[in-house]
């Protein structure tokens, strides 16, 4: 009988350590997988994510839309104009004057910009912003008379295809004037402070130094353009121009 019991009670503890080993077994597995939905290396809840960006979400050739891209080759149409208004910021000129205009999307995240600035010490100014056709028409006629139009095509957009019209884009200066539409702008303070911040609001600076051949503009560290946080952080990170990352060189 004792024999018997021995068989008995080494049987039980058999059972008993297999039973562990599974139980240990499926713990482990689990915490695998666990630990996968923490990384993010499958969903959680097996739902599909989203991957990369979206560069389709806004259209590059409407002429309202937000990734709206206006070059030398892509016009707006002539009697194209955006919702506008005056942003409620330090201007360069009267506010019943064209240039004093933005885009109404683009109104707030300007006025946050330039609050941010000033709570750092940094008074921005807004320069221009939205010009119709005609007015336009009369800035690059008055380069081309100045400088000829081989050079005024350098700095200057055409009538049609300058991105001021869409009301997305404007020039900032500082307080003092120092630099205003010169290069020398990004050493100012005001200079440093928006290439270092503006992305933060929507902003980029859309003519870029070393971009040239693909902007065909000179490097203009005062000339911003609202695209939304979102892309303007994709931008700065990759150090690219909107044809650079719309694939439109």
């Amino acid at each position: 009988m004792k024999r018997a019991h021995k068989i008995i009670l080494l049987l039980v503890l058999l059972f008993g350590l297999v039973i562990t080993a599974v139980f240990l077994l499926r713990s482990s597995d689990r915490t695998i997988t666990t630990s996968e939905e923490i990384l993010g290396t499958i969903p959680a809840n097996n739902t599909t994510q989203e991957v990369g960006f979206d560069k389709n979400e806004f259209s590059t050739t409407d002429p309202a839309s937000l990734w709206v891209v206006t070059n030398k080759n892509r016009a707006l149409p002539d009697d194209y104009a955006p919702e506008l208004g005056v942003p409620n910021v330090r201007l360069r000129l009267e506010r019943t004057a064209e240039q004093m205009q933005l885009a109404t999307i683009a109104t707030p995240p300007l006025e946050a910009m330039f609050a941010a600035a000033e709570a750092d010490g940094v008074n921005l100014v807004f320069g221009s912003g939205y010009r119709s056709f005609a007015l336009q028409k009369q800035f690059y006629d008055g380069y081309v008379a100045q400088f000829g139009q081989e050079q005024a095509d350098t700095f200057s957009a055409r009538p049609g295809t300058s991105e001021h019209q869409t009301g997305l884009a404007f020039d900032v200066t500082a307080a003092d004037g120092s630099c205003h539409l010169q290069i020398c702008f990004k050493d100012t303070p005001e200079g440093v402070w928006v290439a270092e911040n503006a992305h933060t609001y929507g902003f980029i600076i859309r003519y870029l130094e070393g971009k040239e051949d693909i902007t065909t503009y000179q490097y203009e560290p005062w000339h911003l353009r609202y695209v939304g946080p979102k892309l303007a952080t994709e931008l700065k990170n990759n150090d690219q121009t909107l044809e650079e990352f719309f694939l439109l060189l």
